[in-house]
């Protein structure tokens, strides 16, 4: 497969979203990528075209593999690790880079070997990400969620980097709605009369 690339917070943001389909972050709903149509599903919502090739149980477990291997990467504790990590996905992957036109601009291309695989293919979008992450915004960008009931992590690839939350829209949410009842409760117990009460 031949990819075409212009921007390294393209491949950051697959590698967050492939982390964030694991069971271990969404435990009420459990593993987003059950069958080869979900996994399809996944690669199309985000850009990756398959082309014609159906995605298989063996691309499944193989895809699996990889996000584990993305997390363990996105969570590691230094920046060589990170890099380490990466690195690694685009050598298995036996990537060949190369400059050619796109649209008239000269654009990076990265194409991978014929018979590489989906999580193959995958690997090297998520790899150039989180080495491009790296070297422009610096190994601070991998985070952790701050939600307190949330195992997820995540890159940051926004301009003012203060990104707190795997999914904002969800952890972000939940957290606001946590702060504010408890500013309720202890409202409610500052006021007058409405405090615990010494026995008698």
């Amino acid at each position: 497969m031949q990819l075409t690339f212009t921007n390294y917070t393209f491949g950051a943001s697959v590698a967050t979203a492939l982390v964030l389909t694991a069971p271990e972050v969404l435990v009420a709903t459990g593993d987003v990528l059950t069958d080869g149509e979900s996994l399809h599903a996944f690669l199309t919502e985000h850009g990756i075209v398959p082309g014609d090739r159906p995605a298989t149980g063996a691309d499944l477990d193989e895809v699996r593999a990889l996000r584990t291997r993305v997390r363990d990467i996105v969570a590691a504790p230094n920046e060589e690790a990170i890099v380490a990590g990466a690195n690694q996905l685009l050598y298995v992957a036996r990537t060949v880079p190369f400059l050619g036109r796109h649209d008239g601009t000269w654009t990076w291309h990265l194409e991978t070997a014929p018979e590489s695989t989906l999580a193959d293919d995958l690997a090297v979008v998520i790899g150039t990400g989180l080495l491009g992450t790296v070297a422009s915004l610096g190994p601070n960008r991998f985070r952790s969620c701050e939600s307190p009931s949330c195992n997820g992590v995540f890159v940051d690839t926004s301009r003012a980097g203060r990104r707190r939350f795997c999914m904002p829209q969800v952890c972000g949410n939940r957290v606001n709605v946590a702060n504010f009842r408890a500013r309720r409760r202890r409202e409610q117990q500052d006021r007058p009369g409405t405090g615990p009460t010494d026995a008698g």
